[in-house]
């Protein structure tokens, strides 16, 4: 039997060959810092015409690990600003525990670029903490303000000649998008809410880009094409999207950060906007352009495939539609679609956004003082991320096994679908899966969500509830103890 602290060595030996497994993504141009400070917004006259532009940006996790989901929404906000949206127009979901966290070496402020500057100062704080729920989402979305639980009460109260934006960013798995409080947002739900939205007449036209692993699955098979939405995701429905500007990359984020700045796709989208004349350029020539960053030159490693859905005529727009124009942008030349910039003279690496977590803590233990309690703090922490882990992984499996056999249960269980079919067949006996699942075997948390697919097989292969409780049940005798594996959060579904 290995000793306890020879298990702590081992995992934190692991933890150090992933850190030092991260992949090096070639990109390219010489780097200065494109991020400026908020000018005042200028809407042209043009705006009465074309109807109101609207803005819905969610960052779903919490905890510092994950700064750069709500620095991408902090982001997002100063670009759309200095476009000439208002403030009353653009609705922001953050948990707001990053910019005062006593882990922030810079406090009060948030960064996106490792030479960015404050992106947190003027960013409306509409619904924070505990208000930033899907059923708040749900009702921010349909204009529902009798519906809105806390926060500011401010909702998309648009009319039929408006153009809504909604860019979400945080961790994901199949079907599934995360929030900081469960119940997490199901690609389903979300669709159907689409489709009352458009059913009421209440917009012209609206662009959704979301920033997840396995993002695609959102709206794989369940997007129509006839609602007048376009949508781009950071990754199909079977891959990991990825975090960037993390330590020891280059560019590096500054030596006292410990956290990712900023995720792939989204800093490519957002860097892309801030150089361009946006009423030049269309959603078409951004999304190629955002395609062959997040791809690593098309070579996808340590990169993903940006998907699009939904009515694709719409990308022939220009994006200033919905993002605005800013005035410094006036004289900026668009690049011919077939010779957009490839980034080609910077060295930068990105890390599956599943182990950005790891990757904060293990720099937290690296650079703490022998024998003191930061570092026995961070070690705690990875240890207990990493049982998490193989907790789940082990259960998953197990609960395959025992359902469809040794040799058959792995294939059941990661069987991707033919592009084009939704990922489950019945929605609701996916969440009782998971329901059922977490139960017996502890809360799926972020890492967790990687096994949603699994969930769903089980579901698409016909199984009961009371068979996936019973081996539920069998597979998970014992629950890690911590915070990480207690239901006192409610269920994820």
């Amino acid at each position: 039997m290995r000793s306890f602290k020879e298990t702590q060595l081992g995992l934190l030996c692991s933890v150090l060959l992933l850190v030092l497994s991260i992949g090096v993504a070639e990109g390219g141009r010489d780097w200065n810092s494109i991020i400026k400070l908020p000018t005042d917004a200028v809407n042209g006259g043009e705006d009465d015409k074309r109807g109101t532009r609207w803005a819905v940006l969610v960052a779903g996790s919490y905890g510092y690990w994950n700064y750069r989901h709500q620095a991408d929404i902090c982001h997002a906000y100063q670009v759309l600003k200095r476009g000439g949206l208002k403030e009353e127009n653009i609705v922001v979901f953050m948990y707001d525990d990053i910019a005062d966290n006593e882990e922030n070496p810079r406090q009060g402020t948030i960064i996106n670029h490792p030479q960015g500057a404050d992106i947190y100062a003027g960013v409306p704080k509409d619904y924070t903490g505990e208000n930033v729920t899907v059923e708040n989402l749900f009702a921010v979305l349909l204009g529902n303000k009798s519906s809105v639980k806390g926060g500011s009460g401010k909702v998309v109260d648009s009319g039929p000649n408006d153009h809504i934006f909604i860019y979400y960013s945080d961790h994901g798995g199949a079907g599934v998008l995360g929030m900081p409080l469960p119940p997490y947002l199901y690609a389903h739900d979300f669709v159907q809410i689409l489709k009352k939205k458009h059913n009421a007449g209440t917009y012209k036209e609206m662009v959704i880009y979301i920033e997840a692993c396995e993002s695609g699955s959102i709206f794989e098979g369940l997007l129509p094409k006839d609602l007048n939405i376009y949508a781009t995701t950071a990754a199909n429905a079977e891959e990991n999207s990825w975090g960037t500007y993390c330590p020891g990359m280059e560019p590096s984020p500054p030596p006292e950060y410990d956290t990712c700045l900023g995720d792939l796709y989204s800093v490519a989208w957002m860097e892309d906007s801030e150089m361009h004349n946006l009423k030049e350029e269309t959603l078409k020539q951004q999304y190629n352009l955002v395609k062959r960053r997040t791809s690593n030159l098309d070579t996808y490693m340590t990169g993903s495939h940006v998907m699009q859905y939904g009515d694709v005529t719409i990308s022939k727009e220009q994006l200033y539609l919905y993002m605005g124009f800013d005035p410094a942008n006036a004289n900026a030349t668009l690049a011919p679609e077939n010779n957009l910039p490839l980034f080609e003279d910077i060295e930068a690496r990105a890390i599956n956004q599943r182990d950005a977590d790891l990757l904060y803590f293990w720099q937290k233990y690296k650079k703490s003082k022998e024998g003191s309690s930061e570092k026995l703090d961070a070690q705690e922490k990875i240890l207990e991320f990493m049982t998490r882990r193989m907790h789940l992984d082990r259960s998953v499996q197990l609960v395959g096994n025992l359902l469809f056999g040794v040799e058959k249960g792995p294939a059941v269980l990661n069987f991707v679908r033919r592009p084009g079919e939704p990922l489950v067949d019945d929605w609701d006996c996916l969440k009782t899966m998971v329901r059922t699942f977490e139960s017996h075997c502890g809360s799926l948390f972020q890492y967790g969500m990687k096994h949603m697919r699994a969930l769903a097989n089980i579901c698409n292969e016909k199984i009961s509830i009371d068979a996936m409780s019973r081996v539920s049940a069998q597979a998970c005798t014992q629950v890690p103890s911590g915070y990480l594996s207690s239901l006192q959060r409610g269920f994820s579904a």
